[in-house]
């Protein structure tokens, strides 16, 4: 029992459980609805069947997650990991069933990059053999893998990774080695500990020539003892600022050899014997892992966002700050203290971060569509798209993560004080984001494959316009279209001349698209005609890729929620209701608008608006704040229908009380076990009591 006791006393009046319902009683649209329409009936249903399986598992125990060190969270981890793929064995999930259960459990795990790279990366590039080989005893976890690219002195400079892969025609095996320091093997999730096996990026040597990287999968443990195999050295590379329930390891090569079964073989190999390098098609058919988890990551960022959200919106609708003499807030008849979230600056922090996590939702939709349109047309030898979706995923996993962790700390700010404490939920969860705006490619160096993308199409798009035999009618890609309707007139000026006007979505798009045609068209000029170096470029090229994604993802907001958007194959998109297609394109409105005027330099240069403009859609914003998105603020969040079991938060709690949990948790702190604190005789009594008084001599220096 804890020595720490709060007196049975409730929170002053009136209650947050009150305070809540109220709100919930302004919302214009169906929560439930606004839910079914984000995930689907089937997905709700599941989630609720989970809940029941997970929350009592003592595994997936949440209760003392905040109170634990390092080692005791990676062996909760572990155990985790081990009671999930139990569980959905029983259970018989699929893959997509298995995700939705870790989402709620929400912690990272040892076997998560088995999941997430190993098995993506022997589904996409190795051959029906190695899929024999590998992959079916990865799916029952008798393999279990990592993704061994990264090493640590090249991280998003992949083609300068060191690790050697040779081959020796001899045995017909490849030698795997380390040469330099800077060639070990970091920051790879699962090595440290739980992998048997690794997919290792190495460059490919043959015959005296090196052929780039490419991904061997190789065993590194034994499978009966779990001891490192000869000539491989790996282990954990420590503590990190977050995700320390992954053994993120390090590991190095000593003249190691494998079979030539171990080549990733499914786009290109080398011929046993003679040692010939057959090559691929498509030199960037790698790239499908590459593309998968950046798409993902979208997704990803959509969590966070939303997540965030949550629990900072319910919080600032329970915590009350001063009484507003202009406009005093009432409970009943009662005078109250102002809620928070009535205050415009808060509404000018939170309602963003909302609008930003349902146009993700679109964008994230969208760009797993893509994906898996881009691997069916691969296969049949059409690349088309595959430039396009790797651009795409690149520019978004850069702009949506970034997003996601400002915002994720933007949140925790706005609950104040309380937000500071791990018992909201999050200072761990930004902890444990953090990571994304790394991995898979730092968020500033990935861009520049975006711009490659965009210089090269409005290139070539200048060219067409120039040969005579163009045609407006022919573009059928959106960055296409946008690039072309600028080079039409490249001085074009937004109509608006009232606020209102800016809700038009239409104006909304085409400030986007000038903007970004623009950047693009002025480095281009800076490229090719001023001949500037690609190096002195690098910051706009950065805010070019900004520029294109934003404008993906307010496309797709529009898109969406007129439901026109393209779906997969076979899927029936669920129908909005009127009331919450009005509520949506509020928040739509919102997104779009405060991009502009957060930053308005590149739209103001573009020519396409001007300084009054800006000023006008400033009122646009608090309008549509004040008057339409805050009666519905809470019901935007309970939609994305979080249990409160994920969100593992005092102050996100759907019942609202917030106070009450948050003592609770205070008691479970483990040093609050005792009412003397262990270390007390050896280092407070000798200055507070050196002399060991008892009793009275004591209370009568008081």
């Amino acid at each position: 029992m804890s020595a720490l006791r709060f007196p049975d006393l409730p929170p002053s009046e009136p209650q947050g459980a009150d305070l809540l319902a109220q709100e919930r009683s302004k919302t214009t649209f169906s929560v439930h609805d606004l839910s079914n329409y984000l995930y689907g009936e089937e997905y709700l249903e599941r989630q609720e069947k989970f809940l029941g399986l997970i929350e009592n598992e003592p595994a997936f125990d949440k209760s003392n997650r905040y109170f634990l060190g390092r080692t005791e969270r990676f062996a909760g981890a572990l155990k985790k990991d081990y009671a999930l793929v139990k569980l959905a064995q029983q259970q018989k999930w699929t893959p997509e069933e298995f995700q939705q259960a870790d989402i709620l459990i929400d912690e990272p795990g040892p076997f998560g990059l088995h999941r997430g790279m190993f098995m993506p990366t022997l589904v996409s590039q190795g051959t029906d053999e190695q899929h024999e080989l590998f992959l079916k005893p990865a799916l029952r976890y008798e393999v279990i893998g990592c993704y061994a690219q990264t090493e640590i002195g090249h991280v998003s400079n992949v083609q300068g990774i060191e690790t050697t892969a040779t081959y020796i025609p001899e045995t017909n095996e490849f030698e795997l080695h380390t040469p330099y320091l800077t060639a070990c093997k970091w920051w790879i999730g699962g090595l440290g500990k739980a992998a048997n096996h690794a997919v290792v990026m190495a460059r490919l040597i043959s015959n005296g020539k090196d052929y780039g990287p490419h991904a061997l999968c190789v065993p590194i443990r034994s499978m009966e003892d779990h001891t490192l195999l000869p000539g491989v050295m790996a282990g954990d590379i420590g503590p990190k600022f977050g995700y320390n329930t992954t053994d993120n390891g390090c590991m190095w090569f000593d003249h190691y050899r494998v079979p030539h079964i171990s080549l990733l073989a499914k786009y290109s190999s080398i011929k046993p014997g003679s040692g010939e390098y057959i090559k691929p098609p498509n030199s960037k058919l790698s790239y499908g892992t590459m593309v998968l988890i950046r798409a993902s990551l979208v997704g990803y960022a959509r969590i966070g966002l939303a997540k965030a959200a949550t629990i900072a919106t319910r919080y600032s609708a329970i915590r009350r700050q001063f009484v507003d003499k202009d406009q005093p807030k009432k409970m009943g008849k009662e005078v109250i203290e102002t809620p928070v979230l009535d205050y415009s600056m808060q509404q000018y922090r939170l309602f963003p971060i909302i609008a930003a996590a349902y146009a993700c939702h679109f964008t994230s939709k969208e760009m797993m569509r893509l994906y898996y349109l881009n691997i069916k047309n691969m296969a049949s030898g059409n690349f088309s798209l595959l430039a396009d979706v790797h651009a795409s995923s690149s520019g978004l996993k850069s702009l949506t993560t970034t997003m996601a962790a400002a915002s994720i700390e933007e949140c925790r700010r706005a609950c104040g004080g309380h937000g500071f404490s791990s018992f909201s939920g999050l200072p761990l969860m930004l902890q444990d984001y953090a990571p994304n705006v790394t991995w898979e490619g730092d968020n500033y160096m990935i861009t520049q494959q975006t711009g490659r993308y965009l210089f090269k199409s409005f290139r070539d798009l200048v060219a067409k316009r120039a040969s005579g035999k163009f045609s407006a009618s022919q573009i059928t890609n959106p960055t296409l279209a946008y690039l072309n309707t600028y080079l039409d007139n490249p001085d074009l000026k937004c109509p608006a001349t009232t606020p209102a006007q800016f809700h038009n979505p239409e104006i909304q798009l085409a400030a986007y698209g000038h903007r970004a045609a623009h950047m693009v068209a002025e480095i281009v000029h800076g490229l090719d005609v001023e001949k500037r170096s690609w190096n002195s470029m690098l910051v706009e090229i950065y805010n070019a890729s900004v520029a294109h994604c934003q404008l993906i993802l307010v496309q797709n907001f529009i898109l969406g929620i007129r439901g026109d958007m393209p779906q997969p194959e076979g899927i029936v998109a669920t129908p909005l209701s009127p009331a919450a297609k009005e509520a949506l394109t509020d928040l739509s409105d919102l997104f779009a608008l405060h991009q502009i005027h957060k930053q308005p330099g590149e739209f103001l240069t573009s020519g396409y608006i001007d300084a009054k403009q800006v000023s006008m859609m400033g009122k646009a914003i608090m309008d549509v704040m004040e008057k339409k998105i805050r009666p519905n603020a809470v019901g935007f969040v309970d939609a994305f229908a979080f249990p409160d079991y994920y969100l593992n938060s005092a102050l996100g709690r759907f019942d609202g009380k917030v106070y009450e949990a948050y003592t609770e948790m205070a008691t479970r702190e483990p040093i609050n076990q005792t009412e003397v604190i262990e270390g007390y005789e050896q280092y407070i009594k000798p200055f507070t009591n050196p002399k060991g008084l008892k009793g009275k001599s004591i209370q009568a220096r008081l």
